[in-house]
């Protein structure tokens, strides 16, 4: 079983998804987090069973929590519990939930970028104002500036977090996530912590709700990263024991938005899909470590931080390729990267690139970005 082996770039432009589509076909796409992989087989199966029993009515509530919080016993010794979750449609709108509860309309909401570019509008969509605690120059949380911060703004903000985080790769320690949930309890702040990467972490991932002091925090995950199902709507938000309540008190409305497909992929996916996931991320591990080779080799200007939280390289581009690289190597390589800039503070200069595909067209873009810069 080798995920990441298996497609052809023939067949990988019959797709329709945003991937394959969003550009014209000479370009070779790294960019949005999709990966070039067919659905593990119990997902397939549990699709094609809805459709052989006209299966497409209403989904019925509670599998997936109760599906997951197995999967992460499992898979990181911590369990989360189903009474105090709730099935959405997504992540975001988990996380824009959990802003809701957690923080007053216009109040403080502050993020570490450079972050996923989404939390930059769902700040702005929950009506709340936005604050920013940027990264280090490490890549890693800098807990010194997230103190002063949330200082500055006062009790009643909320911080979002990104774990493991995107773009940089970075998988946040134990002491590094107890050291969040304490500075946000001596500053009044309530945390929402958005775990969506996790599966794709070999060892070493730490759920927030795990940590001394999470009990008042939120997670928002899902299966839709580790096992590709993007397309196929569904995720999850936990509260700490403290906070149940809160979640609890939601109109059932609020859990709408996952459909009868969505939810029966993700089901299956962490429930019988955890072989494949396996072996997905030893195919993750093989291209990061190529990619090392070839940046090496190849463009040994760029500088990347070798992040193990997922599929996503943060590069560092030399500054002749100006501020935004990403439009600069679509232009000349025909290669199309994430520009740095919708991340935030810390994006000039940087692109994202998709590492979940076949090696062999991880080395032609790497080939193309290369021959582009010399």
């Amino acid at each position: 079983m080798r995920p990441l082996r298996e497609m052809t770039e023939e067949q990988l432009r019959q797709r329709t998804s945003l991937k394959w589509t969003e550009y014209p076909p000479d370009v070779l796409p790294m960019w949005v987090a999709e990966m070039d992989v067919e659905p593990p087989e119990p997902v397939r199966r549990a699709l094609t069973g809805l459709l052989e029993r006209g299966d497409v009515g209403y989904p019925q509530s509670g599998h997936y929590l109760a599906a997951f919080a197995d999967f992460a016993s499992a898979r990181w010794g911590w369990t989360p519990s189903a009474a105090a979750g709730l099935e959405v449609a997504d992540v975001m709108t988990g996380v824009r939930i959990a802003i809701e509860l957690c923080t007053s309309p216009g109040g403080p909401v502050v993020i570490s970028p450079p972050v996923y570019p989404p939390f930059f509008g769902v700040v702005a969509w929950s009506g709340r104002r936005l604050e920013t605690a940027p990264l280090g120059n490490d890549g890693r949380l800098d807990l010194d500036r997230l103190d002063t911060v949330l200082g500055r703004v006062g009790p009643g903000a909320a911080y979002v977090l990104c774990s493991p985080h995107n773009p940089t790769g970075t998988v946040h320690t134990r002491a590094e996530l107890e050291a969040v949930a304490r500075i946000a309890a001596e500053r009044g702040a309530r945390v929402v912590v958005d775990e969506i990467h996790a599966p794709l972490v070999r060892t070493g991932f730490v759920p927030f709700l795990s940590v001394a002091g999470s009990e008042r925090a939120y997670v928002a995950t899902s299966a839709s990263k580790g096992f590709n199902l993007a397309g196929l709507k569904a995720g999850l938000v936990f509260a700490g024991p403290e906070a149940a309540d809160e979640l609890g008190a939601l109109p059932p409305l609020a859990g709408h938005g996952a459909s009868q497909f969505g939810l029966a992929a993700h089901v299956a996916a962490v429930s019988e899909g955890r072989e494949w996931l396996d072996a997905l991320v030893g195919d993750l591990e093989e291209n990061r470590a190529v990619l090392g080779e070839l940046l090496s080799t190849h463009l040994p200007d760029v500088r990347w931080m070798r992040g193990s939280g997922g599929y996503l390289a943060w590069l560092e581009f030399p500054a002749a390729l100006g501020d935004d690289p990403a439009a600069r190597i679509l232009d000349r390589a025909r290669v199309a990267l994430n520009s740095g800039l919708p991340f935030g503070e810390g994006g000039r200069r940087h692109a994202r690139l998709n590492y979940a595909t076949t090696p062999e067209l991880l080395e032609a873009g790497i080939a193309r970005i290369a021959a582009a810069m010399r």
